[in-house]
């Protein structure tokens, strides 16, 4: 499907200029004379790129609001503004609001379409790489065989059932949002929308218009996500960082199932699931006064925590075998091997699963040939601290070596355990003991054992 270009201009040799360079470029265009024709192509279609002039019938910037009605909707559109009346600050303003560029007229015509072939590579290289990024998040599932991950699996299948709200727990990185999306995807709303916001990267200012929707003076509505998640899932990430007046707005809202926009007059009806996510520890936020306990226990209707990746190391070989078959093949690359784990093993992990991810796609991408002494090379120089690095020398210099002996003893035990789920024969035959001798020399260093 060729680029689609929005041409509004209310001049009519203008509009015919633009479409005729436009469309011998090989692109496809849509025109629209005025605020309230380009307000109808807009909402029925938006288009890749869009042209607009600064001041049509409606007012002095009304290309502007046309710009803020386009980048509510998609901020990745580029949105090259034309002006017959510019001056600096109007300039600023544009590209404040988000404008790829601005051209005053008479523009010159070799300069401008130089714009809007910048503008559609860049739309396009953008969607590339969000196509190729949710390739790379979608097709990826919940993988491990730790108690943790083989429980939450259970209770995705047992959620997916139910139309609950869900309060998921646990570390940045650790794999939230792919649990919220298997709940929707096995769930009778997986034909609806799957609409995330996220808390902690909102403007304080724009949580209530984010969530609600706003009515405008000129009779424009911008909507917010629990209308975008109708018939479908809203997770609302890292949701303890909503402020208290917003909170009870939410309460009000899971328990009447209706809301009003902001500036609106009428209840609109609530149909969306909503599942909440926080890396924070919530319990220490309703103490501290930061989150409403009875919005808390509102939202808790099921609980799932998935605990950090260091927690869970007889996951990780897993997880990199996983990672490398999926990555090699969405940047066709031929499949290599990470033969030495032992770095990957001992790693601290503190961004977690996606860390681990991330890692093996910069060795798929920096050393694509299966250089063995390259890729361990890349693994030393991405992790910053491994387990046995955190194990400090020059704090055990002052204790007897015996005591220090016992110390390293006891912590490369532990996470040998760690990394065999407490399995004892598998743990004894890879440190080269006994298993006998293993139970004792465990009950003499204080280590408990678990399954």
């Amino acid at each position: 499907m060729s680029t689609e270009i929005l041409i509004i201009d209310d001049n009519a040799d203008i509009r015919l200029i633009l479409n005729e360079l436009i469309k011998d470029a090989g692109y496809k265009t849509r025109i629209a004379a005025n605020y309230n024709q380009a307000l109808t192509e807009i909402d029925k279609k938006l288009p890749d790129v869009a042209i607009i002039d600064v001041k049509l019938d409606k007012g002095d910037n009304d290309g502007i609001e046309l710009l803020n009605h386009i980048k509510n909707k998609n901020k990745d559109i580029p949105v090259i503004i034309i002006s017959g009346h510019a001056n600096i600050e109007m300039a600023i303003n544009s590209l404040k609001s988000g404008a790829f560029e601005f051209i005053q007229k008479p523009f010159d015509k070799e300069r401008l379409m130089n714009f809007v072939n910048r503008a559609v590579e860049n739309f396009i290289l953008k969607k590339e790489n969000k196509n190729l990024q949710s390739k790379l998040f979608h097709s990826f599932e919940l993988i491990g065989k730790s108690s943790n991950i083989v429980s939450i699996r259970d209770q995705i299948k047992k959620l997916s059932l139910s139309e609950s709200r869900v309060f998921i727990s646990g570390p940045t990185g650790s794999g939230k949002e792919l649990i919220s999306r298997k709940i929707h995807k096995n769930s009778k709303r997986s034909r609806g929308p799957f609409i995330i916001l996220n808390g902690a990267l909102l403007d304080v200012k724009k949580y209530e218009q984010e969530l609600f929707g706003e009515e405008k003076n000129d009779g424009s509505i911008s909507y917010g996500a629990l209308e975008k998640a109708t018939g479908g899932v809203l997770l609302i990430d890292e949701v303890t960082e909503i402020p208290l007046e917003t909170q009870s707005k939410i309460l009000r809202i899971v328990i009447d199932q209706k809301f009003k926009r902001i500036n609106g007059n009428h209840d609109i009806k609530v149909d969306v699931r909503i599942i909440c996510s926080t890396s924070k520890d919530i319990k220490k936020e309703i103490k501290d006064g930061n989150f409403r306990e009875d919005l808390f226990h509102r939202l808790n209707v099921f609980n799932i925590n998935i605990e950090p990746l260091s927690s869970r190391i007889e996951d990780i070989p897993l997880l990199i075998e996983y990672f490398l078959e999926n990555i090699c093949k969405t940047y066709n690359i031929t499949k290599f091997n990470i033969k030495d784990n032992n770095y990957l093993l001992n790693y601290s992990w503190p961004g977690n699963v996606r860390e681990l991810r991330n890692l093996i796609e910069r060795i798929a991408i920096l050393s694509p040939g299966n250089d063995s002494t390259q890729i361990l090379n890349i693994i030393k120089e991405s992790l910053t601290k491994s387990e046995i690095e955190t194990f400090s020398v020059t704090e055990n210099l002052s204790i007897p070596l015996r005591e220090a002996r016992e110390n390293f003893e006891k912590e490369y035990l532990t996470n040998q355990l760690k990394k065999f789920g407490g399995n004892i024969s598998k743990t004894a035959d890879f440190v080269g003991m006994e298993r006998s001798a293993l139970h004792r020399k465990l009950k003499l260093l204080g280590v408990k054992e678990f399954n």
